[in-house]
């Protein structure tokens, strides 16, 4: 069986018009005070390989454009919408007068683990990264619907908020999109 790496070009890949105007995952994801560039651009690019709904930015976590943004999100700030709102407490509170179940990502009591969390299909729903050192807001954990942790089983107490969001982003994809069979770069 042949084993090539395939070109950029064999890829099948969506433009960012194409990228527009697809049917969104319903997953919106919320950081939280997140204060690295690196941190923000990896995950606009893991929201634009999952057709991620919307990024809230919020607090202190910085804006495109910014070169060290730019730098991993590789353009998926082109194709994922966005927006900054300074107070991660409005997003969640408008999200949940909308009928958007939120979820922060945390290690908290009654959190329920990752593989353990059962969102029913099509569901909308949110989840909260927070900051790399503070983790999410004690008010904002508050204010959730739930709490969900990604169990680990090592020695250290977390994972960086890039991996952190692949896991989780990944996990719930899966969860709550319908198979997507016969679409370019998907089989599950």
């Amino acid at each position: 069986m042949e084993k090539r790496k395939l070109k950029n070009s064999e890829l099948e890949r969506k433009s960012v018009t194409e990228f527009r105007e697809a049917e969104k995952t319903p997953l919106i994801v919320i950081l939280d005070n997140v204060r690295s560039l690196n941190n923000i651009g990896s995950i606009f690019r893991t929201c634009d390989a999952f057709l991620i709904k919307k990024i809230y930015l919020c607090g202190i976590t910085a804006k495109p454009p910014h070169k060290d943004i730019q730098k991993t999100a590789l353009g998926a700030t082109e194709t994922v919408d966005w927006e900054y709102v300074e107070s991660t407490m409005q997003v969640v509170e408008k999200l949940q007068q909308e009928g958007t179940r939120v979820f922060s990502v945390e290690q908290a009591e009654n959190a329920v683990m990752l593989d353990n969390f059962k969102p029913q299909p099509q569901e909308a729903c949110a989840v909260i990264f927070g900051n790399e050192v503070k983790g999410v807001q004690q008010e904002v954990v508050s204010a959730s619907d739930g709490v969900i942790e990604i169990p680990q089983l090592g020695s250290k107490h977390s994972l960086n908020i890039a991996v952190s969001a692949g896991v989780v982003i990944w996990d719930l994809f899966v969860k709550i999109t319908p198979k997507r069979q016969g679409e370019p770069g998907f089989s599950h």
